[in-house]
């Protein structure tokens, strides 16, 4: 299966990929990702518990919240209230476990992190991109733990990022928009850490088959599309981590 040059980027090239960090003013956590024309604002914030079936076990949790803001698309998506839908449900499950593989539960002590990630505009990947997002931001927050002195370092154990593989006209697409997704035959997402684990894999053939070493080729595409990713990442991180901390306590005390 041959890599081909479409007008625009390279099928082997991700969209353009900038991450902002410290981007609200109150969570502990926070980083507007902008990948292509998907835009994803992720916060990350700290409580001082866990759910009740995790009290008294010695152990934190990490979990996640997603949603769509109304006009993040061509026509106005309704507000979800009271009951999401099966999709976020399922969108937002991908990303906890995403985001829980970054962390070492154990060291974080009976406290969890709520990582909420509102798609402002979407053009594909919205869900791709708030894991890698949203790993940005749950890094802001276990560094701000860790430097009032209530967690160790070693809590962040490693990131993680996520990138979405297609198949077109036997073409290997990495990291698809709207209009390529919509058209692809093959439809892959990877969730992939730093230290390159394999923390999740996607893959539906929505128009056609896909033969073993398709998927072994879409596999090394997708190891290859995360490792750039992370660049951004620690790079975002460690600007984040610059930033003085005594600011933000001056900022939200006014």
């Amino acid at each position: 299966m041959m890599l081909r040059e479409p007008l625009g980027r390279k099928f082997s090239e991700i969209r353009p990929l900038k991450i902002e960090t410290h981007v609200t003013r109150y969570a502990e956590g926070s980083a507007l990702i902008r990948a292509g024309h998907t835009h994803v604002l992720c916060t990350a914030t700290v409580e001082e518990n866990v759910p009740g079936w995790l009290a008294g076990k010695g152990r934190g949790w990490v979990s996640a919240e997603y949603s769509m803001l109304p006009r993040s698309t061509h026509s106005r998506v309704k507000r979800e209230r009271g009951q999401v839908s099966g999709r976020t449900q399922e969108i937002q499950r991908l990303i906890g476990r995403a985001l829980r593989s970054m962390v070492d539960l154990k060291q974080l002590g009976e406290r969890s992190i709520l990582v909420d990630c509102d798609v402002i505009q979407a053009d594909g990947g919205t869900r791709t991109a708030s894991i890698t997002g949203g790993c940005v931001a749950l890094a802001m927050a276990l560094g701000r733990l860790t430097r009032e002195g209530k967690i160790p370092a070693l809590v962040f154990s490693d990131t993680v990022a996520a990138v979405s593989i297609g198949v077109m006209k036997q073409s290997i697409l990495i990291d698809l928009d709207y209009n390529e997704d919509s058209q692809c035959e093959v439809d892959m997402n990877f969730v992939i850490t730093g230290k390159e684990g394999l923390v999740e894999v996607q893959g539906t053939g929505e128009q056609n088959t896909f033969s073993k070493q398709d998927l072994l080729l879409m596999t090394d595409c997708a190891f290859e599309a995360t490792r750039k990713i992370r660049v951004i990442q620690l790079e975002a991180i460690e600007t984040a981590q610059k930033r003085s901390p005594q600011k933000n306590s001056e900022t939200n005390s006014e």
